[in-house]
């Protein structure tokens, strides 16, 4: 380990690997408001935070948890189509309070071609926030709908009845063959939207 005088404790998130400093600290000189997407083990957590003195605040928030407690989405709380609706839900809750535009923190994430955290950022644009983001990075629309799921569930069906009841239990469990993921994913989408056309 580093000694001296002159050495300097690096601060516990860095030392951890949480937070890269540098990138935040460039991310906080834009002046705007962040739109920060977070994927757990099991959950996206999409929040639009802004920065005061006396620490973050969080302006707007949705969990992939929320899609199905409130609007009865019966598939997997962690894949693409799942980050698209918290995106929306996110940036239609910001775009509620005022808020216009972001600019996209995914941490300490590679920022991968059509990875989930761009599915997220796609969800917050569509709902009216504005964030520099290049068109190329974004998934395609049918891997946003899920069209990958229904494919991939249709093929299972196909050649092995048993992975297919494997894989998909948690969809069959909840009423939703994952074949009708897409319509599913536009359903909950729309449900979403007027929800907030209501409130």
């Amino acid at each position: 380990m580093a000694r001296g005088p002159r050495y300097r404790v690096p601060l516990k998130r860095r030392r951890k690997g949480l937070t890269n400093y540098y990138k935040r600290r460039k991310l906080i000189l834009s002046g705007k408001p962040r739109l920060v997407v977070r994927i757990t083990s099991r959950h996206i957590i999409v929040q639009v935070v802004g920065v005061k003195p006396e620490g973050d605040v969080t302006y707007a928030s949705a969990y992939s948890k929320e899609l199905e407690t409130k609007f009865g989405w019966k598939a997997g709380t962690k894949n693409t189509p799942a980050a698209y609706l918290v995106g929306f839900l996110a940036g239609l809750r910001a775009r509620q309070k005022g808020i216009e535009e972001a600019i996209l923190d995914i941490g300490l994430y590679s920022p991968t071609s059509g990875s989930k955290v761009f599915a997220a950022a796609k969800g917050a644009l569509d709902a009216g926030l504005k964030i520099p983001i290049g068109e190329g990075i974004i998934p395609g629309e049918d891997r946003i709908r899920g069209e990958h799921i229904a494919n991939y569930a249709k093929l299972l069906h196909e050649t092995d009845e048993e992975e297919y009841s494997l894989r998909f239990s948690k969809y069959l469990e909840k009423g939703l063959k994952p074949e009708n993921i897409t319509d599913h994913f536009l359903e909950v989408k729309d449900a979403i939207s007027k929800s907030f056309q209501e409130g």
